[in-house]
């Protein structure tokens, strides 16, 4: 069988790098961000262990499920898939110290197509350049991820209360928070569906609506991290799909934030999701956290949406407001959409393409979160963007280069508008130019500070030496 090496190098102990994997969150960390990859188990690094999750062949969904054998804390695992889409897959993860603050991970795989006689002749163009960008998206994201763990090692561990967990940032965010060592608790509705590597994961449950609290405490966590709401692109805007938006924000954060208020263990911190559109259409203004909010329905909905949290302030919990801009990333949001036409060289400037786009990878955004929880004297809103926002003609420009696609062909506003009605002026044409200002001097380092490394990273693009 062909065999594939590859050796990552870490800047930590090995102790910490093995400690990593065998946390219940790495399994979904290290999943590369465009392979389309739904965890269904994370087994532990143990013999016998099993991994199970569902990986995209093409247009078809396929279960991958994988034992750990030959195990050796601290030195070895080795992974044997049992059920999948090839004909043969035996993961060799060797675990070296380099030196007492250094080590490597030496991976090697051997593998086989379930058409063995195809396998030589088509492996460099099939599965080696694919295991390229997926070995070198793996090395970085743990790399990345142990940095930021590392940067808070003086500071005890939390219990942390997360709502809106199932949630594009939510799962993102539990999973490396569980990496960390943090004690993580999901607040959720009596229908919400659990991912099903979550579904043994402690809960809280409530009714948002009524704000009361089925089965569970609410005391005793240290910091509540709110972020549940109704997607604003996910349907065409009506006057009754305006209301769902704003009150699926308002009405639970109130409730919510009320119930903190009167507990006898309330939390420490209070983060609370919020977004840009605070701002409104600012058109090439610079924006800080000190500007003022807009007027169109989406600030008056982030406004009204900040200000629901107020109960959390008159209680004295430091409160935290995260302004979030357009999260890159091909598992959801804006990116997700924009995929398909860019691929197919329709990925133009829309609108005359001038307005800007503050936008925010998804590990700064997941690690932005976690910076603002541990740093005590951080409160108030805080802006989620990467500190170089774009033009919507710069992002299409970037999406082009990295897909090697042409990217020239507008989409004018009007066009916009009788696809997407009333939401195409807010989410598309009207445009913010975000500065993370307070983040910034918070101490934050930004992983990616530009949008093309940023989209070569996340759409397995990566310019990697040979």
């Amino acid at each position: 069988m062909p065999t594939y090496e590859h050796i990552g190098e870490f800047d930590m102990p090995v102790e910490r790098v093995w400690q990593w994997y065998d946390s219940a969150g790495a399994f979904r960390r290290i999943m590369p961000e465009w392979e389309g990859i739904t965890p269904l188990q994370a087994g532990a690094l143990k013999n016998g262990e099993k991994t199970k999750f569902k990986v995209s062949i093409g247009p078809i969904k396929q279960k991958w499920i994988a034992e750990h054998h030959d195990v050796v804390q601290g030195e070895v695992f080795h992974d044997r898939m049992i059920k999948g889409p090839f004909g043969a897959w035996e993961h060799e993860h060797r675990f070296l110290p380099v030196d007492a603050s250094s080590s490597k991970i030496h991976d090697t795989v051997q593998w086989k197509l379930p058409f063995h006689m195809l396998t030589w002749w088509t492996a460099p163009f099939t599965v080696k350049g694919r295991m390229d960008q997926m070995f070198a998206y793996r090395t970085t994201r743990v790399h990345s991820d142990l940095k930021r763990i590392a940067e808070f090692d003086h500071m005890p561990r939390q219990k942390v209360l997360v709502s809106g967990s199932t949630g594009l940032i939510g799962m993102q965010l539990c999973a490396f928070l569980a990496a960390a060592g943090h004690h993580i608790t999901r607040l959720i509705r009596p229908t919400t569906r659990l991912p099903p590597d979550a579904s043994n994961d402690a809960v809280v449950v409530w009714d948002d609506l009524k704000g009361e609290v089925l089965k569970g405490d609410l005391n005793g966590f240290d910091t509540v991290i709110h972020m549940a709401g109704a997607g604003i692109g996910d349907k065409r805007w009506n006057k009754k799909r305006k209301q769902i938006i704003e009150e699926s924000r308002t009405v639970p954060t109130k409730n919510l934030t009320t119930l903190l208020g009167k507990l006898d263990r309330p939390p420490k911190a209070f983060i609370s999701g919020s977004a840009i559109g605070f701002y409104g259409n600012r058109k090439e203004e610079l924006i800080d956290e000190t500007s003022e909010g807009g007027d169109n329905f989406l600030a008056k909905t982030v406004r009204n949406w900040e200000q629901a949290a107020q109960p959390s302030v008159e209680a004295g919990i430091r409160t935290v407001w995260i302004r979030t801009g357009i999260v890159v990333t091909p598992m959801g949001g804006a990116l997700k959409k924009l995929l398909l036409p860019a691929k197919l060289g329709a990925g133009g400037p829309a609108g005359g393409g001038k307005q800007y786009y503050s936008w925010i990878s998804l590990d700064d955004q997941i690690y932005a979160i976690h910076h603002l929880m541990m740093n005590q004297e951080c409160e108030g809103p805080y802006n989620l963007t990467a500190p170089n926002p774009v033009t919507q003609k710069q992002f299409a420009k970037a999406m082009g280069k990295v897909l090697f696609r042409p990217a020239f062909a507008p989409l004018p506003g009007f066009v916009l508008k009788i696809l997407l009605g009333e939401m195409a002026q807010s989410l598309v044409l009207d445009g913010q130019r975000v500065l993370p200002k307070r983040l910034i001097s918070s101490g934050y380092t930004f992983q990616h500070d530009g949008l093309e490394p940023c989209l070569r990273q996340c759409l397995g693009k990566q310019r990697l030496s040979r």
